[in-house]
């Protein structure tokens, strides 16, 4: 019995080299045929990158057939994909990812492969993720290491980095000059300095087929410098009202900077991931006035490091926000605790909760202090610099702060003290070494 006709994009008729459709009757000519099955090959892998160029081409051999028209069929797609023994993919994306087979006959239309077996082409879009070991928040001569990784795809990398500058609404990625490249993925800094203050980046290539991947996520460096004399202020502070870095949206922030010396020109400027650079006048529900900048109605984009910056682009005081939808949020202090001072940290809910509720509190994901209203500590000290954050069991966990300790006096309390003990010690032995040869060599003379 005949199957009913169907219109093929059949190869059967040639036409100025190329296969038209013509109305065959399907089961009848190709039951009288022994029929060939194609073979699949797909150049240069089956799993290649995003942007890469891949080639799919179907080969069939037939006993007396000299040419061959084609039809490329994709799973889950009705149309017919290609008529074209080799379909070049310029630069392919992950739309382009599937299951190919390919079907043929001869170009009178008096024989028919079979289907040919089907292959799948796998496009990954691999990206590069860079992240930052210890801390964001350096003071110069601090060692830091900027991490680049490219995950699922862990070998065949080298690994470069950059600085990144917005000018005019345009990104510019600049090379740094001393990058390593290698498979490590790791870009360490020994000795921190001012001018290393800024916006960071990282990209991987991989070197069997050259193949770039996009540039990573940002990541934000701040050195400041070493407050050696003491009693001296810096020259700005910035104030944040509701004095705290977690908050929740919705709510109004406002961020001041407090001139010590009464000049004027300072502002508010901040860094977001998905603004990038901004100036306070900027944002759509941001007002500067004078050297204050209010935010009226805070949201998660919001969050971000701001600082004080002069009109000649002197920068101080860099504080991280964060702006939080919806559960617990920590109530922690804006700038570094001092040696010796008292610190309270408190779990604040968005919808007010009874005043006794109790949470648990943690440092570096060690529980610390559990079922307390508060945590209190009554003598701080450099150890308990870290991450802290509250968990109450039916309200969730807040996110983590960072905490930093200052020293008391105006020296470092992180080793500049021993440091400067012992350059001193060496330079004065050294004096005494000069001498006692000096006296040695007019001895010497003398006696002579």
């Amino acid at each position: 019995m005949k199957s009913a006709a169907r219109i093929l994009p059949d190869p059967l008729v040639a036409d100025e080299g190329r296969c038209v459709a013509i109305f065959i009757e399907e089961d009848e000519l190709r039951a009288k045929q022994k029929r060939p099955k194609p073979t699949v090959t797909i150049k240069p892998a089956q799993h290649i990158f995003r942007g890469e160029k891949v080639t799919l081409r179907c080969d069939i051999y037939g006993e007396g057939v000299t040419s061959w028209c084609y039809i490329w069929y994709k799973e889950g797609s009705a149309r017919v994909f290609s008529e074209l023994q080799e379909h070049t993919f310029r630069s392919v994306t992950e739309s382009d990812a599937g299951k190919y087979s390919c079907e043929g006959s001869d170009t009178e239309g008096s024989r028919w492969s079979q289907m040919s077996d089907k292959v799948t082409l796998t496009v990954s879009d691999p990206r590069a993720v860079l992240s930052v070991s210890p801390q964001k928040w350096l003071t110069e001569g601090d060692p830091v290491t900027l991490i680049c990784k490219v995950h699922s795809f862990s070998t065949g990398w080298t690994f470069s980095w950059f600085t990144l500058t917005v000018s005019a609404g345009n990104h510019h990625y600049h090379l740094l000059s001393d990058s390593s490249r290698g498979a490590g993925g790791n870009y360490t800094v020994r000795s921190a300095a001012l001018n290393q203050t800024g916006v960071y980046v990282c990209r991987a290539v991989r070197e069997k087929s050259v193949y770039k991947t996009q540039y990573s996520n940002t990541q934000l460096l701040w050195v400041t410098a070493v407050m050696v004399v003491s009693g001296v202020s810096p020259p700005v502070s910035l104030i944040v009202s509701p004095s705290r870095t977690q908050h929740f949206t919705s709510a109004s922030l406002s961020l001041s900077c407090e001139d010590q010396s009464n000049s004027t020109g300072w502002r508010v400027r901040r860094y977001t991931v998905r603004w990038g650079l901004e100036n306070c006048s900027s944002l759509r529900r941001g007002s500067q006035t004078g050297s204050t900048c209010t935010i009226s109605s805070s949201i998660t984009s919001d969050t971000g490091v701001y600082w004080c910056e002069s009109e000649s682009g002197e920068k101080h005081h860099p504080v991280n926000i964060t702006v939080h939808l919806t559960g617990v949020i920590l109530e922690s202090p804006v700038h570094p605790v001092t040696e010796g001072d008292n610190l309270i940290l408190h779990c604040l809910y968005q919808h007010k909760p009874p005043s006794n509720l109790r949470a648990d509190f943690y440092k570096d994901g060690s529980l610390i202090q559990n079922q307390t209203t508060e945590m209190s500590i009554t003598t701080v000290s450099k150890s308990h610099e870290g991450f802290y954050y509250c968990k109450h069991p039916k309200r969730g966990e807040s996110p983590k702060s960072w905490i930093s300790v200052r020293a008391s006096t105006g020296s470092r309390s992180d080793g500049l003290n021993p440091m400067i003990i012992g350059v001193t010690a060496g330079l004065t032995v050294a004096v005494l070494i000069i001498v006692f040869l000096v006296l040695l060599w007019c001895y010497r003379n003398n006696k002579g």
